[in-house]
């Protein structure tokens, strides 16, 4: 049996909640209701759950360090619970990929993503595997204020239908191995 921590990246605070910045936060809320896992301990820095499904070991875990600081809490749960960098998986928004799209990918660098930056400085390691679900990039918002915006009405099914994807995808890496989830999740 092996274990995976999986990381869904926000910010606390109910301010946050429903912004595009949270994403991570709601995949994270999804799965935990799909697998009847409850997200409401406190320790590493982090609210997190653990369960079991498909026979391995999951930890559901949503950073409580806002988004610039996740890498001291994902250290902390990888190196407290010894796990390898290939059974952590980080789910989050990504404004470089199109709104509603995913992007799953088994290692890389953080590109512009500050929560990611994070992680990779902390764990010291880049190779992860990553769910990233596209938001968009603003025309003429700052982009400080448009991750940290709410949807559009036009916005919200797109990122139901990516939540639900993403959910999908993570249960796929962890049953069926990260390749399948690429070649089914991947535009």
């Amino acid at each position: 049996m092996q274990m995976y921590i999986i990381v869904g990246l926000g910010n606390p605070g109910r301010q946050y909640d429903g912004t595009r910045h949270n994403v991570g936060f709601h995949v994270i809320d999804l799965l935990a209701q799909r697998h009847n896992i409850k997200v409401n301990k406190l320790k590493h820095k982090a609210l997190y759950g653990e369960g079991f499904w498909a026979g391995e070991k999951v930890i559901l875990a949503k950073p409580q360090t806002f988004m610039n600081l996740s890498g001291e809490s994902v250290r902390d749960m990888v190196e407290f619970y010894k796990i390898e960098p290939e059974n952590l998986i980080v789910v989050y928004d990504d404004i470089d990929i199109d709104t509603g799209l995913l992007r799953i990918r088994m290692k890389g660098s953080a590109g512009s993503h500050n929560g990611m930056k994070s992680i990779i400085y902390q764990v010291q390691s880049q190779d992860f595997p990553r769910v990233r679900i596209g938001i968009g990039r603003p025309e003429f918002e700052d982009l400080s204020s448009y991750v940290l915006g709410k949807f559009t009405k036009d916005e919200i099914p797109l990122i139901k239908d990516a939540i639900e994807n993403a959910s999908d995808a993570i249960e796929m890496i962890v049953e069926k191995g990260i390749d399948l989830a690429m070649n089914r999740y991947n535009p």
